[in-house]
């Protein structure tokens, strides 16, 4: 199973570890599930914007799927 198909049975970040009981978002930037806390330090990185408009623009494309700029 990848990523994108454990994204609502897992329990815990890819990127620190801690619980998903407080809510999950995927990563801009690949197909990590994040917590709320990880997902705010990604939005500071110098990056996010580019990964954001990538994001849309492959769904505008109808990928749905888009496993990210650096996925």
């Amino acid at each position: 199973m990848n990523k994108a198909d454990r994204f609502f049975t897992q329990k815990n970040c890819d990127r620190c570890g801690e619980s998903l009981e407080g809510g999950r978002i995927m990563s801009m930037f690949n197909q990590d599930c994040l917590c709320r806390d990880c997902k705010e330090k990604e939005t500071k990185e110098p990056d996010y914007d580019q990964a954001v408009k990538a994001d849309r623009e492959e769904i505008k494309k109808g990928n749905y799927n888009f496993k990210g700029i650096k996925g």
